[in-house]
């Protein structure tokens, strides 16, 4: 992934803030600000936004907005953020799209850097107190277990950058290897990094696989994502059954994961429908306290010639959360036995 931050991952925010900030302080502003902030949306999203149509629909509800002096009154940073997203999303339900107010100065665009590419330009970036933390955490991958001798079990609540969870999930993947069948859960997972993903779905096929294409606004580039050759755990491979539980928290990058393996007929879905936001984001400076996350580039299954933005991704089996993971467990022993084909028993 490139150009600055694409779909910010969970940890690389932590990156960005340092650590939780204070609460921000209310800020006054006044008619010429509020409209300094707004011009510089309207040119933001014209610039930058997947879809220009939708940008143009967009400017004219600020603009009558704006005319109408809806914005005249507003004096809290917070609360102008709040306006502006909203006003925006009753044209553009892009799941990514946001307007947020910072406490500390937003940097120049040209002067934001981009997401680090490896562990130490990554420790370079962080503070020492996000650095101790982040390394001591479990990384997302928050279980590994046997629900029985044949069955395994993953969770992951976060995509970490891959140059730190590339070794959490090869010894994941080691652990899991020998059992006859998967369980990966993902509910309440808020997403992450592309690369993440598109290393986990590589231990799940035989051969080099084109996952997902992206094309990008900016450069009007369409750029191909496959499948790793080389694996640091063992592969678990294209044939043994692979179950998936979702749930409406299942965010971003992990509804690519689930995406990508249902539309390669290589996992089944249990759960809920998943969150529904597919277009990949960074954010714009738009004044000293405020910028836009805007979407700019737009993911395109070679299966599907799509994706799950506004959608989500939809279970081949509906469960309520708290029963997928036994839907699942159950699913998975009747096919080990032979007795229910993938996705048909139960529904």
């Amino acid at each position: 992934m490139n150009k600055k931050w694409m779909a910010i991952p969970a940890l690389l925010m932590l990156t960005m803030t340092g650590a939780i900030a204070n609460p921000p302080p209310a800020m006054e502003l006044n008619r010429a600000t509020t409209s300094e902030i707004v011009d510089t949306l309207v040119a933001k999203l014209n610039t930058h936004y997947v879809f220009p149509d939708k940008a143009k629909q967009a400017e004219a509800v600020l603009r009558q907005h704006q005319r109408e002096g809806k914005y005249d009154g507003i004096t809290d940073g917070k609360q102008l953020a709040k306006q502006l997203s909203d006003d925006i999303k009753t044209v553009v339900g892009d799941k990514h799209m946001s307007v947020d107010f910072s406490a500390r100065p937003v940097p120049l665009d040209e002067t934001m850097p981009p997401p680090p590419k490896t562990r130490a330009e990554w420790e370079k970036q962080v503070p020492p107190a996000v650095l101790q933390r982040v390394l001591a955490s479990n990384l997302g991958i928050d279980k590994v277990d046997r629900l029985s001798p044949n069955i395994g079990y993953l969770q992951i609540s976060t995509f970490g950058p891959v140059f730190l969870v590339s070794d959490k999930l090869a010894s994941a993947m080691n652990t899991l290897a020998d059992t006859d069948g998967l369980i990966i859960d993902l509910r309440n997972n808020g997403g992450g990094g592309g690369d993440s993903v598109a290393l986990l779905i590589s231990y799940f096929v035989d051969e080099r696989t084109r996952l997902n294409d992206t094309w990008e606004r900016a450069t009007n580039v369409t750029t191909q994502y496959w499948t790793q050759d080389q694996l640091d755990g063992k592969r678990y491979g294209g044939k043994k059954p692979v179950y998936i539980l979702t749930d409406t928290n299942t965010k971003s990058a992990a509804e690519a994961f689930v995406y990508t393996m249902q539309a390669m007929k290589r996992a089944t879905v249990i759960g809920e429908r998943t969150w529904g936001g597919a277009h990949a984001a960074r954010p714009y400076r738009l004044g000293e306290h405020f910028y836009a996350v805007i979407p700019s580039r737009r993911t395109i299954s070679p299966i599907t010639g799509t994706n799950w933005e506004g959608t989500g991704v939809i279970p081949d089996i509906a469960a309520a959360p708290d029963n997928a993971l036994a839907v699942a467990k159950d699913q998975l022993q009747r096919r080990l036995q032979g007795s229910a084909a993938p996705g048909t028993a139960g529904q």
